[in-house]
């Protein structure tokens, strides 16, 4: 797998979590690439580190929170086509094409998504050469094909929106997944997705930590989509046991809180399931966030320090982190961690569609949620999961849902036991030789 014009390199997990691995000549030269979408190098920029090494985050005001923790967030739409979800695309190909199973010319990238991830599996295939096609809902906001088609992307779209990804998945088992043409990077079952999020997120988490508070992690807040990004609160929990992993989702689609199903409009989480790479052992709490509270949330935040800074799946972590963190009276020493997948970017006809049906209520809610950008309209909906009982039904939903698509019951088993995931996470070592030693020095 040597750098040839058929084959182009990126990082290995390692420079991902830190690129100042990287030989400081060539480092010099992938920070030059970055305001072009047309340069491989680009590849070397999937990082939540800044330009100057540090991770790329913002603390809250308490003004704004109206907590005393710190509301730490990650912000995601400095990443490479504007999305943290280009790093478990990247990651999912790399490991793919180190195995043999993917060549550019040969292969064809496939990528389910309702969005973010479709947008980055695009970006990255045209950065490597692939062919790509994304299979989303149709119902999804009009920037997300824009710029899936600006990558080169072709779509196959399915019925629906968010709450109905099931659909897009079947699509792809049915149409792409055993045809030895497509190389499918299926976010919600594939396991490099899980190690992108457990040692590049998880540590980056607690690095940006490490300057606030007690410098440790009280609490981690990701809404799952394919549940990736919760893998975090592995690599949190691995360092403070302590510690507490919350997963909020969708009032309108209360899959996790009450196995309930229903259509939403927080675009990139609630999708109807417990996903296969959802470690749903290290998920502490399950709460509702209603999706027009973020919708508004968003909106407002436009006119302050925040405007374009977060999307909507973004608003609903904080507003988890928010309630999660007054829910359990954390003080100012305690660091509660959470993630913006994206920016506003993504959202102003979904924004237009709010204004088109609030009508003449829209100067009133706006002035409302700007003065408490981050509350809630409803009452307190959090669950506790930690008990045996809330384990055996989260994971016999996910069996229900997996072994309908085709995966064994010893397989599924297997994710019971804190085992799996421990292993799963450690062959990010090995994969790093074998990519490294395959790819060669970079130059």
């Amino acid at each position: 797998m040597k750098n040839t014009p058929t084959n182009i390199p990126g990082p290995s997990y390692a420079e991902m979590r830190d690129p100042r691995l990287l030989p400081e000549a060539f480092r010099a030269r992938v920070l030059a690439a970055r305001p072009r979408e047309d340069d491989p190098l680009d590849l070397f920029n999937i990082t939540w580190r800044r330009a100057d090494g540090s991770i790329n985050h913002i603390l809250l005001p308490r003004e704004l929170t109206g907590v005393d923790a710190n509301i730490i967030v990650l912000i995601g739409r400095d990443f490479p086509s504007g999305s943290h979800k280009v790093g478990p695309v990247y990651t999912t190909l790399m490991e793919a094409e180190l195995d043999g199973r993917a060549r550019p010319g040969i292969h064809t990238v496939v990528g389910p998504s309702t969005g973010n991830f479709g947008i980055g599996t695009a970006y990255v295939a045209r950065l490597k050469g692939y062919r790509a096609v994304v299979v989303m809902p149709d119902g999804m906001s009009r920037e997300r094909y824009e710029r899936i088609r600006r990558y080169g992307g072709e779509l196959d779209l399915t019925p629906g929106t968010e709450s109905d990804v099931i659909l897009t998945l079947e699509r792809t088992h049915a149409a792409y997944m055993n045809r030895p043409e497509f190389i499918v990077l299926e976010q919600f079952s594939l396991l490099p997705n899980y190690r992108f999020h457990r040692h590049v997120t998880g540590r980056s988490a607690l690095e940006a930590a490490a300057g606030y508070g007690n410098g440790k992690i009280t609490l981690f807040v990701a809404a799952p989509g394919s549940a990736g990004t919760l893998a975090a609160g592995d690599e949190i929990k691995s360092k403070y046991p302590e510690a507490i992993v919350a997963a909020p989702e969708p009032r309108e689609c209360p899959t996790l809180y009450s196995n309930g199903l229903g259509s939403h409009r927080i675009e990139g989480v609630g999708d109807k399931m417990v996903t296969l790479i959802h470690n749903v052992l290290n998920t502490d709490y399950v709460l509702l966030v209603h999706d027009e509270d973020c919708l508004w949330s968003l909106l407002a935040l436009q006119e302050g320090p925040l405007g374009g800074v977060l999307g909507v799946s973004g608003v609903c972590n904080i507003i988890a982190a928010v309630r999660m963190a007054r829910h359990l009276g954390l003080g100012r020493a305690d660091n509660v961690v959470t993630v913006a997948t994206d920016g506003f970017d993504r959202y102003p006809s979904v924004m237009d569609d709010l204004r088109r049906r609030a009508g003449a209520r829209v100067p009133r809610e706006l002035a409302r949620w700007k003065a408490s950008p981050f509350a809630a309209s409803t009452p307190e909906e959090i669950l506790d999961t930690r008990t045996p009982e809330q384990k055996d039904r989260l994971f016999a939903q996910k069996e229900a849902m997996w072994s309908r698509l085709g995966y064994p019951a010893d397989y599924l088993r297997k994710m019971r036991g804190r085992a799996f995931w421990d292993e799963e996470g450690d062959r990010v070592e090995e994969v790093d030789r074998r990519y490294v030693t395959a790819r060669g020095p970079v130059q």
